[in-house]
């Protein structure tokens, strides 16, 4: 006991083991077969990291992500622990020399893919290595029913058979009981003891909101939660992107992730998110698991997820310290819809599993009863909701839903799941009360039953929110054999006996979403949205006038109308949301943004604007990359024939583009392809109309010019020299 605690200081500095933790490292000391079901950030790692430590030999880990590898690799050397990893990203002489040392006795844990597992030559390593113990990590992969099945999990057991008789430890942050018998079984350890820790994070708060103007939703968020960091789901790699890039544009320090980009980009923005350069990590599912960061004080998912093992694994990111942690969920029926669709190509048992567990989440996201009860229920552990109630913990507490009287409905309900012989789901169960006329109901000839049609003047979102009630009031209970069926327990046998008052919530209507997101991608001047503020317009005019006059500038060198009446109209109030004004970019924002923050800022203030309504809503497209080419080629002095051929523009065209870019704010030097044509003296001529003119409108150039030898040309051409000069 006091070499454990000793080991325990030592090592990793903490003076206690936490929950089940030293119960856990003794059983796996004394060789048992060990299984571990313990919410992400209770500590899973340390109960096979530390006994690695003190036994003989390397411990083998079968962990399915690289990056989990990495970082839990880097933190145990960080302790002074020998921890090394197996996997595709590593050469062959770099796989060969962890062999050696591994084999020498130097390696205390080994990190393994189950991918690198199942390869020959590392099975033939192994069985000469001085393996201690398995430790298996993300064992709900090995169960179908798990939300992250992968089917080289299923191959584990027979391959830790040929290296020896070594004790397993399986460990999952995410088990419903039917997830829970399959890894036993599949692992062969049904007689291992089992340490299962309570899935309640009572810090952390959950709420699902509808998926409606939930650009303007996250804004409004994100700003009251202004620097503390989150994440962001996504289950698409292009609204990743998408939405870090709107963030970023909203003044977010945002970065995306995801499994498309390169390595070298996906560890950047990884670090970045750890190192707090940036607040907000926008990602697929790939990102957080295994991420040591335990002041996350967000998890935010954008799109609904595939399963509500899934949500809860994600949603455990956040405050893993036991300090606050908000989990919202933005909802809409139709991302459900979209999430069947892409089911559509698998087998027909994957489809079917699939469509239970999308249920599973609809049904949460809708149910008005407390949404931690819903979850534990979930992994199989009862939770009497008093205590979130008290504390306002979810938005179902925090916002009770009406009540009604449900003793009528439940009995029918009961009724329903006893008369056909506790051997059907939710579905068939509503079919049936329904009295609905499907093949389904007609085949088993319950149409027939007493109890058919007993609640047909009600609609099917009804039945289903009772006979969830139903089940989460313990008078029926899942089999776990059989996936969705749902039996009748000895407190329903009883209530169909002796019935009493049982109050159920109306569930939350959801029909009013919008999840495709009609959102403009447009400025909303640009795209006839409300008009400009003429109050703050004309502020900004004075404003403008007052820079002009200290830099003895025409005022349009400054800032141009259309970009103040955009500012008057999205009032931008960080350096990121001016910049993305049509006509003003960073350079422009930092040469005179700052006395134009500070007004719109001061005026927001004073008129109590809510700016999340006028949220900046950047489109990027080919533009940046012509702009980035552009630059490029002028740096490097390339004739603009030349350019514009290449780009197959006419130089007019070419123009637009270069104009486009400089009156974002870009100084561009044309002086190598100006002098060809121009000599000093002309340049120097049109320079000074530019400073006195009162607009830099190109016809009137022409008409102040026409008797010199000027194109239309040549005068765009100086423009951009002279803004460029003066106003960049």
């Amino acid at each position: 006991m006091d070499e454990l605690k000793n080991k325990l200081k030592e090592v990793f500095g903490y003076d206690k083991f936490r929950g089940n933790q030293e119960a856990i490292i003794k059983n796996i000391l004394a060789g048992k077969n060990t299984f571990v079901i313990m919410p992400t950030g209770a500590g899973k790692s340390m109960c096979y990291q530390l006994p690695a430590i003190l036994q003989e030999g390397t411990a083998i880990v079968i962990s399915p992500l690289i990056a989990l590898m990495k970082n839990q690799v880097d933190q145990m050397n960080a302790f002074g622990v020998n921890a090394r990893f197996l996997n595709s990203t590593l050469s062959k002489s770099e796989i060969n020399k962890i062999k050696r040392t591994t084999l020498e006795g130097e390696v205390k844990l080994l990190y393994v893919a189950p991918e690198s597992l199942t390869k020959e030559e590392n099975v033939d390593f192994l069985k000469q290595a001085n393996i201690s113990f398995a430790a298996i990590d993300e064992a709900h992969c090995i169960s179908e029913w798990g939300h992250d099945f992968r089917p080289e999990y299923r191959r584990i057991k027979d391959i830790i058979k040929q290296v020896g008789q070594l004790p397993i430890i399986a460990l999952t942050a995410t088990a419903t009981p039917k997830v829970q018998l399959d890894i036993q079984r599949n692992l062969q350890m049904e007689g291992a003891d089992i340490f299962k820790s309570s899935f309640n994070r009572d810090n952390l708060y959950y709420e699902v909101r509808p998926k409606k103007t939930v650009k303007k939703q996250l804004i409004k968020f994100l700003r009251e939660q202004a620097g503390k960091s989150g994440i962001i789901y996504c289950l698409s790699r292009k609204k990743v992107e998408e939405i870090a890039n709107f963030l970023q544009v909203n003044g977010i320090k945002a970065a995306p992730y995801h499994a498309g980009f390169e390595a070298a980009v996906r560890m950047k923005n990884q670090d970045d998110f750890l190192n707090e350069e940036v607040d907000v990590i926008v990602a697929t599912i790939a990102f957080g698991m295994g991420i040591d960061k335990p002041d996350v004080r967000f998890v935010i998912h954008y799109d609904v997820p595939k399963s509500l093992e899934g949500y809860y694994q994600e949603t455990g990111r956040a405050g893993r310290d036991g300090l606050e942690g908000n989990c919202i969920m933005f909802y809409s029926y139709s991302d459900i819809l979209k999430l069947e669709k892409f089911n559509k190509d698998k087998s027909v048992t994957e489809r079917d599993n699939a469509l239970i567990l999308l249920e599973e989440m609809s049904s949460y996201a809708e149910s008005a009863m407390c949404r931690r009860k819903q979850l534990l229920h979930y992994f199989g552990e009862e939770y009497s909701d008093d205590e979130c109630k008290k504390q306002g913990k979810c938005d179902n507490c925090r916002f009770p839903r009406e009540e009604y009287e449900g003793k009528e409905f439940v009995k029918i309900a009961i009724e329903a799941a006893k008369q056909t012989q506790e051997r059907f789901g939710m579905s068939h169960l509503v079919s049936v009360i329904r009295g609905s006329q499907n093949q389904y109901v007609k085949s088993y000839s319950h149409d027939e039953l007493p109890i058919y049609g007993a609640g047909k003047d009600k609609d099917e979102p009804f039945w289903k929110s009772v006979v969830r009630q139903t089940l989460l009031n313990e008078f029926l209970i899942k089999d776990i054999e059989n996936v969705g069926v749902l039996k009748v327990t000895e407190k329903g046998h009883g209530f169909l006996e002796n019935p009493f008052s049982v109050q159920l919530t109306k569930n939350h209507d959801f029909s009013d979403t919008d999840s495709d997101e009609d959102e403009s991608n447009e400025h909303p001047s640009a795209s006839g949205g409300k008009s400009h503020d003429p109050v703050l317009f004309d502020l900004l005019k004075a404003e403008r006038k007052k820079i002009a006059k200290e830099k003895n500038l025409p005022p349009y060198v400054i800032v141009q109308d259309p970009s103040l009446e955009e500012m008057a109209t999205t009032f931008p109030t960080t350096t990121e949301a001016l910049s993305n004004i049509n006509g003003i970019g960073m350079g422009k924002v930092q040469k005179f943004g700052g006395s134009f923050l500070k007004l719109i800022q001061k005026y927001v203030e004073d008129n109590d604007i809510d700016i999340e309504d006028v949220v900046v809503i950047k489109s990027s497209g080919s533009k940046s990359k012509n702009k980035i080419y552009i630059i490029q080629q002028i740096d490097r002095k390339i004739d603009l024939e030349e350019v514009a051929d290449e780009k197959g523009w006419t130089m007019s065209q070419l123009l637009d583009e270069i104009e486009m870019i400089c009156y974002s704010g870009t100084r561009l030097n044309l002086d190598y392809y100006l002098e060809q044509f121009l000599d000093e003296e002309r340049q120097e001529d049109i320079i000074d109309y530019f400073l006195t003119a009162e607009s830099d409108d190109i016809d009137d150039a022409l008409e102040e010019f026409e008797d010199e030898d000027y194109s239309e040309e040549d005068l765009r051409l100086m423009r951009i020299k002279f803004l460029s000069e003066h106003a960049n």
